[in-house]
């Protein structure tokens, strides 16, 4: 068990106040959690303190070699007042993945739970209280140690940060517009595709800016082989329903395997829907959208929820997608989702992890 250290500042920021204006990422709320790494000594100095920059020095081997890794997550204030998370052991999970990925030294699940909820706490009153408001939590790790030779560092922080939010897209739950790339790749077998790490991210901004330019707000990606088969959008993974079925790609290293994602999987299963993770080539969905039995298309994502796509441009070819509204199950996911993490359902699958009274 950690034994983490908490220092309050003594300069406490003004909260929003027009909750409905917040945006995503923009505002930072007035502490976060940091502890070190040093090899032979593992992890040590846990604490709490004011949210303000690292020190970092020019030849710090995460500016030059990118080593390091991420997660996104939220914490929801239900009706009731109880500040609450959406299955953070999941993001425990997947952070160790990634971390395994890049050589940097896991963080055990216990802890990485200890961290979370001990900062959210500190920061409850950051919580928002506005509908389809949270705070939006940033673990993150990087490479500290010094030097410009090509290895794993011997020196980590992990920090984790949060940020008060509203809807990622600016459309909220409307429908969005995306642009399937047909000539950068995200991913491919064997690279980095599957782990959370920034250099997975900032690969896909040159799309991404080209897109944004001609009115998406996403772009689709292709795998990165054969450039046929559709993988995941850059924010989200996504799922097709196709004459009833569902359809995703499958996570098998290229795919970042969503929290959000498993959770409308096991929904919809249990919803008696049929779902196939399997490789879908964007020619088949195209068809399917010209002869109509493309019913509904949507991504997954902590941060989105579920975003429905009203629209899919591949080299020119535009489908359409439910006469740009929201699908019916497309809208249920959402609802049940949002539901259980704000509190206005019951948790019937024991998702919901309580942190304290808000």
């Amino acid at each position: 068990m950690l034994n983490i250290q908490i220092t309050k500042t003594t300069t406490p920021k003004a909260k929003p106040a027009d909750e409905s204006q917040l945006g995503f990422g923009k505002l930072f709320s007035d502490h976060m959690f940091v502890m070190n790494y040093t090899k032979g000594q593992g992890w040590h100095d846990a604490r709490i303190v004011p949210y303000q920059p690292f020190q970092m020095d020019p030849a710090c081997v995460v500016l030059h070699y990118a080593q390091e890794v991420f997660e996104g997550m939220k914490a929801y204030r239900s009706a009731e007042g109880t500040i609450q998370l959406f299955r953070p052991d999941c993001n425990a999970q997947r952070l160790q993945d990634s971390s395994d990925r890049l050589c940097i030294p896991p963080i055990p699940t216990e802890d990485f739970l200890q961290a979370v909820k001990a900062l959210v706490e500190v920061e409850k009153d950051w919580v928002p209280h506005e509908e389809g408001t949270s705070l939006y939590i940033r673990p993150f790790v990087f490479a500290s140690d010094v030097g410009l030779g090509v290895h794993a560092s011997h020196e980590y922080v992990f920090a984790i940060i949060c940020a008060p939010s509203g809807a990622y897209y600016a459309e909220g739950i409307n429908p969005v517009k995306i642009y399937v790339e047909d000539d950068y790749i995200r991913a491919a077998p064997g690279l980095t595709g599957y782990t959370k790490c920034g250099g997975n991210y900032a690969a896909s901004i040159k799309a991404g800016e080209l897109a944004e330019e001609q009115g998406f707000a996403q772009v689709l990606w292709l795998d990165g082989v054969e450039k046929k088969y559709v993988e995941e959008v850059g924010s989200m993974n996504i799922m097709f329903k196709i004459a009833g079925k569902i359809y995703t790609a499958p996570c098998t290293g290229t795919v970042l395997p969503g929290v959000t994602r498993r959770s409308c999987i096991e929904l919809l299963k249990e919803w008696g829907y049929e779902v196939e993770e399997t490789r879908v080539a964007i020619e088949d969905i195209m068809k399917a959208g010209h002869d109509g039995t493309l019913e509904e298309v949507f991504g997954t994502g902590t941060a989105a929820v579920v975003s429905p796509v009203k629209e899919l441009d591949w080299k020119g070819d535009k489908v359409f997608i439910g006469g740009g509204e929201i699908g019916p199950v497309t809208q249920r996911l959402y609802d049940t989702m949002t539901g259980m993490q704000w509190g206005r359902i019951p948790d019937t699958k024991g998702w919901i992890v309580p942190v304290c009274k808000g």
